[in-house]
């Protein structure tokens, strides 16, 4: 059966007007079938794409519907890009066009490769439906693209069209469209079918293998012979053009490598954590290339020795042979034994050749993985490819852009009398050297590669040959490859050659290769060319014989000796002579030829080759060279030391001063805010100068170019910075790093020689000079993105914006970010200025978190002494590019992000996403000296050690006492880190190690090791006051697993050795432990890796580093877990205050005599256990787990305290009022007795007047009977009478020995009233007889400060002023004493405060009433605690300050004693009872007397007593929801402790009234409890009052509607029952129990009622205007009774820590009122003169903040007492005040309270007596804040 071609329809539907989405869903035949193949990267897929706009590779065939809507046509679009199965290809349903995309820049090889691929896949008739399609960036011009296209006999240029890659320009489809159309007409309308696929494929086939066989025919000499006019490479392969595509093809399919010819490998898929590297026999063939670059980027030179484990029979190996079953062994079996036959089986593949893999590879990587790949290979001692065919096209390439990265360095020896000898070092590319080129005509027996590898390194394969492991006879990928090498000269006596030397080595018979041979011969000093005889004669050999250069000829027939036939042209035998002896002879003979007249060789002059195609060549990659060069034609021509000094200017000089003046502000003395006031300018006039000098044309252009490039060109452009710059630099490095290599030398010699004569100051100035010189010369990259990081802190510290978009910097971070993001290392720390630049780093990584998200790293750090190879360890381990080329060193620290493959992490099973490396500058450097390298030694590793989440601490070689140093610094740094709770992990690696493999050398070296870790560990102890006894106690450490042994990094000496195997695999076994350990840990988020390297850094700028460190982002999710906490306490809270309520109703309502505890907690269980599984659900929470733990035991048993406080709390205040209940029962009984007689005798008297009596009349009468009725309720009861406290005080105090005048003065100053709000109390004191005050007038010099001390006449002044603004009139003034403390009397007063307030309020004075003996107790407590204070103070205070204490005692005692009084007397005072009644009861006696039946007046009893109780509940409720509503959603209750600071502060400042700042200062929580009381009223009566009112009207509602169910219910009940008046009673009394408190009423006056729906509606009747008139109550009644919304939040907020700073009086900002172990901290502390603090002995105010004094060298004298200074950084060992403080070194300043010093700065002198003067004066800069940014300084600093 034959199937035709498809058709297209002759009629297209272009009438159809249905929208493209319509017509898509439809069955419609479509008009063209397209199908997309190429590169999935030539076009950009989207939403905008006209052409696709899915990436979606697909075979099925979709409706495009932008098409439809730009040219109304049914085009179905399949999406074939990248390397599809070809099965996939959906050929049966007939495809029009294959448009094959190819981007611009790389159009021609693209273009070549996959047209090949398609005609292998489709046959050559396919070609006539290919449209090529070029697409290029929006700005580029495809210039060049369809010559370099014509030059392909394939392609057609009517089939050819241009695209930009966004495909979004209407008019570009539509012209493809139209060519489309003609191609379409041209094939006449047929599409292609598999059918014709099928029929090509053969033809292909046919054509190919008639030609095969035709190539076959003639003998081997007569093709040697015809090679010699063969025009190139493609007319000489002695196979089949389809056999060698066959066998390429086979090839890169065992390799797995068949999609990457087209979609390359690129340094992204490498550059990952992945698997350690495979051992050599566990690898399989489909894994071989992958795991021949992975061991070769790891540094190991067996890369090329990898042995395949066997998989499938048809692979045959070496190793094996077959074993005959055959036993025989007669001499006639003797042929047949020696027949190998049939042990030979052709069809068997062997396994593939090392080069194979290793070309295959190379073929198969983008320019970039090249790059890494030749690098690797050269480091290996390799050699690298010089001239590469192309397997599909056979075009020949130079990769030249592949080499660029490769810098060496030699010595040159110039033969003389001294035998100079001369460092160079430079491109590869650049040098300049002979070049001695090796051919091969014909075979032979000798390896030529083999007898190479003797003249450059005879123990080292620099080039594969047949002897080499795992050789076979057939490779695919070698031949016509020429390699080079080089030999570098190590300025030793035995160096082969005394300059460096290039070796190019070309693979294969170079009479096949013709236009190679040419191109080597023309560029080599010397050529050596191999043959087997010299009988016969080669147009090769006679070329050459002609030429002038040099000629060695091998010849394999000949035995004799180098002999030089004519000048220049020498013969030398190999026949019977050992390879060595060839090899030396050809030395010499090479030598003698170098020693005269010859050409050089430089890689850079392939590029002008004609015939071969160089790399760097593409278009790309000249775009990246065009723009780099533009920037380094900026510095041709200048000094190298002079390029960074005037183009980046920024990280000069400015830089270094603006650093040293930033340290200097953890070190002042004196005038410290003044001195740090000027700093901070100075620092900001530095950053002024660098925005001015910061648009240099170097800046500029790069910045505008990583701006502008797309990310193709911007990796190109980078790469040829880095290439050009490191090529200016390196020469003149070498020699800078010789005279500092021959200066050492003279400085090292001299102190061996214990020389101490001023030659040696004189050497060490001159080897500091080089060292300034060297640091001046060195200029990378990273100097370049330093310079941006310069330019972005400058900036953004002046908040100015550049005027040109293009060089914007705040786009630096983002710039920086995308490199980091693709494997750049980044800078961390800047090494030549020794700081870290932290607003570049956060911003970068900021960055960095909104491109990828907030990752999980594991930061691994590496610590250890300079030049040990640490980089060299990260770069094999990682496969990295840290610096590690000579002379450049690592300075500083840069970190690298690398990503974990899932592969590993699923394995692993690992917690993070990335490893972020941390390479760091080596300790004990040379250029610092003394006490200056230990400093700085410990600042590294104190930050690197705390910042990892593991550290590798490298020691290299086996000096013992750099070992010792190393191992002091970093047991320090653990010790450290120990100390503030963070935990990271280490291994030692030592490498270097002469004879690793002796296990009893490294168990003795690991004893040894732990011994001196132990000694270290104990000696930081001691300097960091911890109790430490060994090394495990500082750090989770285990010897026999953390200690690593590293082989020698090189095989011999460089620069000829190659790395040493055995160095790779510890490398492996390393990362091997790395990621053990690693699976162990969460890692850390970015944003806290973000704010650990500011905490860590900013502690580290003090020299209290445990003191110092602040943990930001602990803090935050402290802070967020406190905002957590108090909501599941208020939740607690409210349940618990909702119980109450019931339970205080149901007592009233004498349903409940006991209040046991069991219910409480069965009734709160439901809650506590709902808030027990929250905080088991957010202490689990992944992200902040680890963190969280340390809190999770102590919060766990805090919320179990608090829930069973409240229990109690709640029992205890029910107890009392059941107590009350029953105090009052005798009362209640007589009540009862009182109101049925009432109703009795006002029932039978309303009924004898009736119709007799007028209204006046009737009041009358109903007062005779209600006088008696009273006269007899009250009988036998003493009224209560009111209590007269002011009297009781003066009587109690006069009894404790008081003079009455004393008492009556005091009194009547009122000075008593804010006693613990004076600024000073120095007319209270009275100096001890052995104190004189003469003694201590010398003190006054001292410059000392001290917190709070005055002299008499300042005190005048303070008391006058106190006097004005409060009112009060002052005491008499006594002589100050400088050496009080007034801190420490004004903490003692609120300590008696608060001990007499707790002791008076467990008097039953509610219950019992009140006694005057309850003040006598309070005074006499307060006499004893005066004692016991005087006895411990060098002073007494007079007996004013025990009375005025007593007075302020009583003071605040007084409204809680009159409130609990009030409730006893209404609770006991039946005058009172029965007055309240009397209104009620008239009225009833009216409804009597008016007729009304029974039902009707027992309805009216009831509802005038749930008027009162409904109004109650209601009010009650309302303030349970009110305080719930503002706790929610109101902003400052809503969040921590931290949060209700804020906002009472912003409170304060708006008001600007000084006292309410006292208030504050002197009692932060009174000042707080004010604040929410003014809050809660502004929210209910001003703010909020609609939804306050809101609230009351729902309760309104609920309770009215409570009422009506609860009435409804009891009436159905009783009638069910057929119960009678007092079952009714009982359950309605029994429904409203929780709810309503309902009096008793006595029943038996009302037993006649028998209708009680009737009852019910009468209640319901009298119930509308109690619902009316509850509906308009007003929030202010709500004020009368039980529940306060503010009370309630004053409870749940202000029930926190209120301990205050002893410097500065900030209040700590703790939830929890007792958070020990915890210390005592505030995000902000204050200015000391808030406090009044001062200098000793003068009257001058101290501006200065605490958290600038301990990061000074000034002392205090703690209390203002001691004779003994404390330094301000030792402050906590000052006393129990100060060692629970956490006072954090901050040099800066919250601006709210500099603003409140200048606001006040008057009051502040008159309160505290004291002047803003001398030592003392505000800085001018404090002046210039306002109040606005005071208050904006808040939200900034204050949130939680």
């Amino acid at each position: 059966m034959e199937c035709d071609p498809v058709e297209d329809p002759h009629e297209p539907q272009h009438s159809v007007t249905k929208s493209a989405s319509a017509a898509s869903n439809n069955t419609v035949i479509p008009e063209l079938t397209l199908l997309l193949t190429g590169d999935r990267n030539s076009i950009e897929i989207g939403t905008k794409n006209i052409l696709l706009d899915h990436d979606e590779q697909t075979n099925v065939e979709q409706f495009s519907a932008k098409l439809y809507d730009l040219c109304g046509r049914h085009i179905s679009v399949i999406n074939m890009l990248g390397h599809p199965n070809i099965d996939r290809v959906p050929l049966n349903q007939g495809i029009h066009a294959f448009l094959l995309l190819v981007p611009y820049g790389q159009h021609n090889s693209h273009y070549k490769s996959r047209v090949y691929w398609l005609e292998k896949t489709f046959g050559r008739g396919f070609l006539s439906y290919v449209m090529t399609v070029v697409t290029h960036e929006s700005n580029e011009k495809c210039e060049g693209a369809l010559a370099d296209l014509k030059a392909n006999s394939s392609f057609a240029e009517k089939r050819y069209h241009t695209c930009t890659r966004t495909m979004t320009d209407e008019k570009e489809i539509v012209s493809l469209l139209e060519k489309i159309d003609v191609m379409v007409s041209e094939n006449d309308h047929q599409s292609y079918s598999r059918l014709m696929c099928v029929q090509n494929k053969d033809q292909k086939e046919h054509l190919d293998h008639n030609s095969y066989k035709e190539e076959r025919v003639g003998t081997e000499e007569e093709m040697e012979i015809s090679t010699e006019v063969t025009s190139g490479p493609s007319e000489t392969k002695g196979k089949g053009t389809v056999d060698v595509e066959k066998e390429i093809e086979t090839l890169l399919s065992r390799l797995h490598l068949q999609d990457k010819l087209q979609q390359k490998l690129s340094p992204a898929d490498f550059l990952k954590i992945g698997p350690p590297v495979k051992p050599s026999n566990d690898t399989c063939e489909k894994e071989l290339a992958y795991t021949f670059l992975q061991t070769l980027l790891a540094l190991d030179y067996r890369a090329r020795h990898i042995l395949v484990k066997q998989e499938s029979p048809e692979v045959s190996h070496s190793q094996s042979a077959p074993v005959s079953d055959s036993t025989d062994t007669d001499d006639n079996d003797l042929d047949e034994f020696f027949n190998t036959d049939e042990d030979s089986d052709q069809s068997k593949q062997t396994h593939v050749h090392p080069m194979d893999v290793q070309m295959a590879v190379f073929h198969c990587s983008d320019s970039f993985l090249k790059q890494d790949m030749v690098k690797k290979l050269s480091q290996c001692q390799y050699a690298l490819p010089l001239l590469v065919p192309d397997p599909v096209t056979m075009d020949i390439e130079c990769p030249l852009w592949t080499l660029r990265q490769i810098i060496k360095t030699w010595k040159v020896t110039e033969i003389n009398d001294k035998d100079t000898i001369t460092m160079k070092s430079m491109p590869i590319c650049k040098a300049e050297t002979p070049m001695v080129s090796f051919f091969r005509l014909g075979s032979l027996s000798q390896s030529k590669s083999h007898l190479m590898n003797s003249l450059i390194n005879d123990t080292h394969s620099t080039f594969f040959h047949r002897n080499c492991k795992g050789s076979t006879k057939s490779r695919h990928l070698m031949d016509g490859v020429a390699e080079i090498a080089w030999y570098f000269p190590a300025g030793n006596p035995n160096d082969s050659f005394t300059d460096c030397i290039a070796f190019c080595n070309l693979h294969g018979d170079a009479l096949m290769t013709e236009k190679q041979h040419e191109i080597l011969i023309d560029k080599s000093s010397v050529n050596v060319v191999f043959v087997p005889t010299t009988q016969k004669s080669t147009a090769v050999l006679s070329a050459l014989l002609k030429s002038p250069k040099p000629l060695i000829i091998l010849v394999a027939d000949k035995d004799c000796g180098g002999v030089e036939k004519k000048p220049g042209k020498y013969i030398v035998g190999l026949k019977e002579r050992s390879q060595s002896d060839v090899a030396e002879e050809l030395k010499m003979t090479i030598k003698k030829t170098l020693s005269g007249p010859h050409t050089s060789f430089q890689l850079e002059s392939m590029s002008k080759v004609s015939g071969v195609r160089v790399d760097e060549d593409d278009p790309v990659c000249q775009k990246g060279k065009s723009a780099a060069m533009k920037i380094l034609n900026l510095l041709q021509g200048m000094d190298i030391s002079k390029i960074k000094e005037k183009f980046l200017p920024c990280q000069g000089n400015l830089w270094h001063e603006w650093c040293r003046i930033k340290k200097e502000l953890y070190h002042l003395q004196g005038n410290i805010e003044k001195e740090k006031s000027q700093k901070e300018q100075a620092l900001t006039q530095i950053r002024q100068e660098q925005c001015s000098v910061s648009h240099t044309n170097l800046m500029k252009s790069f910045t505008e170019s990583l701006l502008s490039l797309p990310s193709t060109h911007k990796e190109y452009f980078l790469k040829w910075m880095q290439i050009l710059i490191d090529a200016l630099s390196t020469d003149d490095l070498a020699s800078i790093l010789q005279r500092y290599d021959e200066k050492w030398s003279e400085v090292l010699a001299l102190k061996n020689e214990h020389d101490k004569s001023p030659l040696l100051d004189r050497k060490q100035n001159e080897l500091e000079q080089i060292s300034k010189e060297l640091q001046s010369a060195t200029f990378g990259l990273e100097h370049i993105f330093r310079e941006m990081g310069q330019i972005y802190e400058a900036h953004k510290s002046q908040k100015k914006q550049t005027h040109n978009r293009q060089t914007d910097w705040s786009k630096y971070p983002e710039l920086a970010a995308d490199l980091m993001i693709s494997g750049h290392p980044m800078e961390l720390m800047d090494g030549d200025a020794g700081y870290a630049p932290l607003t570049w780093i956060s911003s970068v990584l900021e960055e960095v978190i909104r491109k990828l998200g907030d990752q999980t790293v594991f930061v691994l750090s590496v610590l250890g002494v300079q030049s040990s190879g640490k980089s060299t360890m990260l770069n094999a381990m990682f496969g990295l590019q840290f610096a590690v080329s000579a002379g450049r060193y690592t300075k500083g620290a840069f970190m690298q992000l690398i990503k974990v493959s899932e592969e590993i992490r699923n394995y692993l099973k690992l917690k993070f996403d990335y490893f972020l490396v941390v390479d760091t500058e080596g300790l004990r450097a040379v250029e610092l000296a003394g006490n200056t390298t230990t400093h700085h030694d410990n600042e590294l590793s104190t930050f690197f050690v705390g910042l990892g989440n593991m550290t590798l601490i490298n020691i290299f070689g086996e000096n013992s006492a750099e070992m010792q140093d190393v191992l002091q610094i970093v047991v320090q740094a653990f010790m450290r880190m120990k100390k503030v709770k963070l935990s990271p992990s280490c291994v030692f690696v030592h490498q270097n190690v002469s004879d690793i493999g002796a296990a009893e050398k490294n168990m003795d070296g690991k004893r040894r090791l732990q011994e001196k870790l132990d000694d270290m560990a104990q000696l930081a102890a001691k300097e960091e006051d911890c109790d430490v006894k060994c090394f495990s106690d500082v750090i989770a450490f285990d010897v026999q697993k953390d200690v690593k042994y590293f082989a020698q990094l090189w095989e011999g000496s460089p620069p000829m050795a190659p790395p040493n195997p055995r160095y790779s695999e510890n490398v492996q076994e390393l990362k091997h432990i790395i990621l053990s350990k690693a699976s162990q840990s969460s890692g850390i988020t970015l944003s806290y890796l973000k704010r650990k390297i500011q905490d860590l850094w900013n502690a580290l700028m003090n020299e209290q580093f445990v003191f110092s460190f602040k943990n930001t982002l602990e803090i935050a999710v402290y802070r967020k877990f406190e905002v957590q906490y108090a909501t599941w306490t208020w939740t607690l809270r409210s349940n618990m205050l909702t119980i109450e309520n019931q339970l205080h109703t149901r007592i009233e309502n004498g349903k409940l005599d006991v209040v046991e505890n069991s219910y409480l907690f069965t009734e709160m269980s439901k809650t506590f256990e709902k808030i027990k599984e929250e905080m088991n659900l957010y202490f689990e929470d992944k992200r902040d787990k680890d963190m969280l733990v340390q809190w999770r035991g102590r919060f766990e048993q805090k919320i179990k305290e608090f829930h069973e406080e409240q229990v109690e709390g709640v029992k205890k205040t029910l107890d009392e009022v059941v107590q009350q209940k029953k105090a009052r029962k005798k009362l209640d009984d007589k009540k009862t007795e009182f109101e049925n007689k009432l109703l009795q005798k006002s029932k039978e008297l309303a009924h004898s007047l009736k119709d007799k009596a007028k209204e006046e009349e009737l009041k009358s009468q109903f007062n005779t009977v209600w006088g008696e009725l009273v006269s007899e309720l009250s009988a036998g009861i003493k009224p209560i009478e009111d209590i007269t406290l002011e009297e009781d005080q003066i009587s109690v105090l006069n009894l404790l020995g008081f003079e009455w005048g004393l008492i009556k003065e005091c009194k009547d100053s009122n000075r008593y009233q804010v006693l613990s709000k004076l600024g000073h109390y120095s007319d209270y004191v009275n100096q001890k007889t052995q104190r004189d005050l003469s003694e201590e007038s010398h003190e006054s010099k001292k410059e000392n400060k001290d917190t709070g001390k005055q002299g008499t006449d300042v005190l005048k002044s303070a008391f006058n002023y106190f006097k004005q603004v409060t009112g009060i009139v002052p005491t008499t003034q006594q002589k100050g004493n400088s050496d009080l403390s007034h801190e420490q009397i004004r903490s003692f007063i609120s300590q008696v405060e608060q001990q007499s307030l707790k002791k008076i309020q467990t008097k039953p004075v509610a219950t019992r009433g009140y006694r005057s003996t309850y003040l006598q107790e309070m005074a006499q407590n307060v006499q004893t605690k005066v004692t016991e204070f005087e006895s411990q103070k060098p002073y007494a205070l007079r007996k004013e300050f025990t009375v005025d204490l007593s007075l302020y005692v009583f003071d605040r005692a007084g409204r809680w004693l009159s409130q609990s009084h009030e409730t006893y007397r209404k609770n006991n005072n039946a005058h009172t009872y029965s007055e309240s009644k009397k209104d009620q009861y008239y009225s009833i006696f009216r409804s009597f007397w008016k007729g009304n039946s029974s039902a009707a007046v027992f309805g009216e009893m009831i509802c005038e007593n749930l008027k009162v109780s409904a109004v109650q509940a209601v009010c009650n409720k309302t303030a349970i929801d009110l305080a719930g509503e503002m706790r929610c959603s109101f902003p400052a209750f809503s969040g921590n402790r931290l949060n209700l600071e804020k906002h009472v502060l912003k409170s304060l400042a708006e008001k600007e009234d000084f006292k309410s700042f006292i208030t504050y200062i002197r009692d932060p929580r009174s000042q707080a409890e004010n604040f929410i009381k003014d809050e809660v009223h502004k929210y209910m009566f001003k703010e909020q009052s609609h939804k306050a009112q809101n609230i009351l009207k729902n309760n309104v509602d609920d309770i009215s509607e409570f009422v009506s169910k609860a009435l409804f219910t009891a009436t159905q009940e009783v009638k069910t029952q057929k119960g009678g008046t007092d079952m009714w009673m009982e359950q309605f009394s029994s429904l409203l129990k929780d709810k309503l408190t309902l009096d008793t009423i006595s029943c038996q006056n009302f037993r006649d009622i028998n209708n009680f729906d009737f009852l019910k509606e009468e209640i319901e009747k009298g119930l509308v205007p109690i619902k009316t008139e509850m509906s308009r109550l007003s929030l202010d009644k709500m004020k009368d009774f039980r529940l306060q919304p503010d009370q309630i939040l004053i409870d749940q907020l202000c029930r926190c820590c209120w301990v205050t700073c002893p410097f500065c009086a900030a209040v700590c900002t703790n939830t929890l009122e007792d958070h020990s172990p915890d210390d005592h901290n505030v995000p902000f502390h204050r200015s000391g003169s808030v406090n009044g603090g001062g200098f000793k002995n003068t009257v001058e105010m101290s501006v200065d903040f605490c958290t600038t004094d301990v990061a000074s060298d000034n002392s205090f004298y703690p209390d203002g007492v001691s004779e003994v200074s404390v330094p301000y950084k030792q402050y906590r060992t000052a006393g129990p005040r100060f060692a629970n403080w956490r006072i954090t070194p901050d040099e800066s300043v919250l601006t709210y309270w500099t603003w409140f010093v200048c606001r006040f700065q008057q009051e502040l002198e008159n309160y505290y007596g004291r002047k803003f003067e001398g030592r003392g004066e505000i800085p001018s800069q404090w002046r210039t804040h306002t109040k606005q940014q005071a208050i904006e300084s808040l939200d900034e600093t204050y949130s939680a």
